[in-house]
């Protein structure tokens, strides 16, 4: 089954915001690219456009992928305008065309655009994997960031929808 690494957001405005596990989050993202170029598995960045007046403006340099990622040329940046990646990005199309049915889930923010994507992503029958520890996201005044983290892996993300994986088994399926 043809796999691709799908990161979500992870946008220099919203690192610089400083979510929950950060360095974490960073390392592993790092891990599982490195990873997927090793096994030439197809990496592919969606990037969020907030508006013209948002920090996530399309341009700005609050929209540009975080500084360390930086894709190379054969791989793909979609951008999206609302919580899916999928809607009016042309991404499930290109997935199609490249014959990919799983997808690795990583980015931000694990309550909206990942949770959404993942859930269409379902829809559209996709495997999905997500990589613990490889989504992040903010404190709330009732919630933390890592207890939020932890509700979707453990609660809302459970097979047939989508399979948590740790280290180990989401680094094997690159």
């Amino acid at each position: 089954m043809r796999t691709a690494l799908l990161f979500i957001d992870v946008q220099q405005a919203l690192i610089d915001e400083c979510p929950a596990r950060m360095d974490e989050f960073m390392l592993n993202l790092k891990m599982r690219i490195d990873a997927a170029h090793k096994n030439d598995t197809e990496v592919i960045y969606v990037r969020h456009d907030g508006g013209e007046n948002d920090v996530l403006a399309f341009g700005s340099p609050g929209w540009q992928l975080e500084r360390s990622l930086t894709p190379r040329a054969d791989e793909r940046v979609f951008d999206k305008r609302f919580g899916s990646a999928f809607r009016h990005t042309g991404l499930h199309e290109y997935l199609t065309g490249k014959g990919i049915a799983r997808l690795v889930v990583c980015g931000m923010q694990t309550e909206y655009c990942i949770d959404t994507s993942v859930k269409v992503a379902f829809e559209h029958g996709y495997e999905v994997d997500i990589p613990s520890e490889a989504t992040t996201t903010y404190a709330y005044p009732f919630l933390s960031g890592e207890k939020l983290i932890q509700y979707y892996e453990r609660m809302i993300w459970q097979e047939p929808l989508a399979r948590v994986a740790d280290m180990e088994d989401a680094l094997s399926l690159l």
